[in-house]
């Protein structure tokens, strides 16, 4: 039952996580935390960061994660985590797959009609607010800290990260170091 479970949340999840992987997190968290408890959220937060640093999409990569722990917390030995992993993993993708084979054929032709240009333009006002619900979703206190001097650097970090990004375009493998180096330096 868990197995169709995980199947289902993620269908749903790859079928309207429009935006990509990072718009797909409070989708995620709403799945498998809030409606089905199958995380908790320091080990979705965590689950999270370490999507963000492996190599991949991030909606994919949480899918693995997330298919992973929910049947190990389940009770389920780690041979059935990995098919727990294989079965979130492939149904985030399907839905995704299925479209682009169908749409794939129809929209070369018909990408110039305004009723597919309005389609797209009343997307992306909605891609926006995801991608705003995924950072609200990642500001709690797994990531920020709770004392008072913790919360204090998070913010710097957050901020410096942010302009040596943005404006000076430094190199994220490096800003990933850093920020972790700092985080063992602070919370360590």
């Amino acid at each position: 039952m868990l197995f169709l479970q995980l199947f289902y949340a993620f269908f749903k999840i790859g079928l309207f996580g429009f935006g990509g992987g990072y718009a797909m997190i409070s989708m995620i968290q709403g799945e498998v935390v809030t409606r089905h408890a199958w995380l908790t959220s320091p080990e979705f937060t965590d689950i999270i960061a370490i999507s963000q640093m492996t190599p991949g999409p991030i909606g994919i990569n949480s899918a693995t994660y997330v298919g992973y722990t929910a049947v190990v917390n389940a009770g389920y030995s780690h041979a059935w985590g990995i098919l727990g992993s294989i079965i979130t993993t492939g149904a985030v993708v399907l839905p995704s797959f299925i479209l682009m084979v169908l749409i794939s054929r129809f929209f070369l032709k018909y990408q110039k009609h305004p009723a597919v240009s309005s389609v797209f333009s009343g997307l992306r006002p909605g891609v926006v607010g995801l991608l705003a619900a995924a950072a609200l979703v990642l500001m709690n206190g797994e990531n920020f800290g709770t004392a008072n001097v913790q919360i204090i650097v998070s913010i710097i970090l957050f901020v410096t990260v942010f302009i040596a990004s943005y404006r000076f375009k430094a190199n994220p493998i490096l800003l990933i170091v850093l920020s972790g180096i700092v985080g063992y330096l602070v919370y360590g």
